[in-house]
């Protein structure tokens, strides 16, 4: 379950790249424990009925007497609480004896000794793990990481001060943003906590973390911020709050707030190795998407059908451009949104919906938030002048994205053992992938990670248009070229405008 960040990794100009990988932090252990905030502050105001926002207020940016410190730790502590969570596992009985597999032993049994330790059934076991979350509603209503909770079979959830422990139910998730919405049942008054405002948090400002770190419910850290916008790869729309405050494993869905006792970020994820850098979810992303977990279970996010790439101050000087700041447009999808806008390849997007695009990963962020149906002002620059467009936002089912292309679904399918997962190449994905003959192939939609066809190099969206030297025209080709492959495969791929061929050791077994 750990997601670990690779300090190795080649930094860019966004942040540790897209090769980083993130050690979250979550433990996996066998006992529980839990976090979660509350406070009673005279500056609270409801925002709406779900959650409570505070009224805007100047946070502390100078060294905190230790006073502070003591009365953030007694009032928010008991709004935090410790999550566990078991997850069922399935595995492969073996034989029990190793040691004793030889001729002799095997003659005088024959095959019924094996069957009756190895008959191809499954057994499960159980993994217990830890982490925290923070509650933000009296009706029991707690917010988590999204890899705390999932594929979870029994999530429990302990408070701060009764130490009681409840089932929680997850109401909503979104692995993008890696959080999750779970809810507990109980008449118990609950305290909750006050949701601030992370874009007015400040590099260098105090802020205090708490949470439930190797199972020690209840730990309270404090640091300062590090850095705003952190892009460190772990998914399309980052955009990390970096702190030195104490983040270890188990601190996953704990709060970070500031020094006015407002929670301005959800902690997720630590540099593997490193010490004192830790990334936290802001909470403003968070509250973007929170109705909808809890209406619909999932994020519907706003799309206009475009590739951006980083603009460079070589790139920018080519534009006309004084300074790299913007989204580049690489291409415009035929037929979606961006293209009916007007929006060309080539377009510098430099303000959307009223909001200033400075790099080019804040578009996707921006362009998510927007409610889909919306229409929008877009300002771009094209031949090194300004021109303002307007388009109406399209829509991103996520959750059906997830479901559609998930590791289950070619589970014991020909290509199983590979890692990936196949669809029909049809006119509208082929248009989407940037390819023209639809007569031939058929697309990958999942590639397992750590699988052979991630080994090789294969990825989603990749054509298959030949696979050891025969042409694939649908799915039915496809099952029967791998079914009769015995040692490797010799694939003919179409990725974008390219065209490679992609060796994959097979045993065909």
């Amino acid at each position: 379950m750990d997601r670990r960040v690779d300090r190795r990794a080649k930094k860019t100009k966004e942040g540790f790249g897209l090769r980083t990988v993130l050690l979250v932090a979550l433990l996996s252990v066998v006992v529980g424990a839990g976090l979660s905030i509350s406070f009673d502050l005279e500056t609270e105001a409801v925002a709406g009925e779900f959650w409570k926002e505070s009224a805007n207020g100047k946070a502390m940016a100078t060294v905190p007497d230790k006073s502070n410190f003591v009365h953030l730790a007694r009032t928010l502590s008991p709004t935090v609480v410790n999550i566990s969570t078991t997850q069922k596992i399935s595995e492969k009985q073996t034989l029990p004896f190793p040691e004793f597999k030889n001729p002799f032993f095997d003659d005088f049994f024959g095959d019924d000794f094996k069957k009756f330790f190895d008959n191809g059934q499954e057994r499960e076991r159980k993994r217990h793990s830890l982490g925290s979350g923070f509650i933000i509603n009296p009706e029991g209503y707690i917010i988590t990481n999204y890899h705390v909770t999932d594929n979870a079979s029994e999530i429990i959830v302990t408070l701060s001060e009764s130490k009681k422990e409840y089932e929680a139910k997850v109401i909503g998730k979104d692995q993008k943003l890696d959080i999750a919405l779970i809810k507990i049942e109980t008449k118990e008054k609950l305290a909750v906590a006050t949701l601030g405002d992370s874009e007015a948090l400040q590099v260098g400002e105090w802020v205090v973390a708490i949470g439930n770190p190797f199972g020690l419910g209840g730990t309270v850290t404090a640091g300062i911020v590090s850095q705003k916008g952190r892009v460190i790869g772990a998914g399309p729309y980052d955009n990390f709050i970096q702190t030195d405050a104490s983040i270890n494993p188990g601190n996953s869905g704990g709060p970070l707030f500031n020094m006015k006792g407002e929670v301005v970020g959800v902690n997720t994820a630590i540099i593997a190795g490193g010490q004192g850098i830790g990334f936290t979810i802001p909470v403003n992303t968070v509250k973007d998407i929170l109705v909808q977990l809890k209406e619909r279970g999932h994020v519907t996010r706003g799309w206009i059908g475009v590739s951006i790439q980083s603009l460079t101050p070589e790139l920018a000087k080519s534009f006309g451009l004084k300074a790299p700041d913007g989204a580049l447009i690489s291409s415009v999808n035929v037929g979606d949104p961006a293209e009916k806008a007007g929006i060309k390849a080539g377009d510098i997007v430099v303000s959307f919906n009223g909001k200033k695009i400075d790099e080019y990963n804040d578009l996707p962020r921006v362009v998510a938030s927007t409610v889909p149906g919306k229409r929008v002002a877009v300002k771009v620059v094209r031949d090194g002048k300004s021109k303002s467009l307007f388009i109406t936002v399209g829509t991103k089912n996520e959750g059906t994205d997830v479901a559609a292309a998930g590791p289950d679904t070619e589970k014991n399918g020909p290509g199983a053992k590979l890692g990936i997962t196949v669809q029909p190449l049809d006119t509208e994905t082929a248009r989407r992938l940037g390819v023209r003959d639809t007569t031939t192939g058929v697309y990958i939609s999942y590639v397992r990670a750590g699988s052979i066809a991630a080994s090789a190099g294969l990825k989603r969206g990749d054509v298959i248009r030949e696979i050891n030297r025969k042409t694939i025209t649908d799915k039915k080709s496809y099952d029967s070229e791998i079914s009769k492959a015995k040692k490797e495969l010799l694939f003919l791929i179409k990725r974008g405008r390219s065209t490679v061929y992609v060796v994959l050791n097979f045993n065909g077994k």
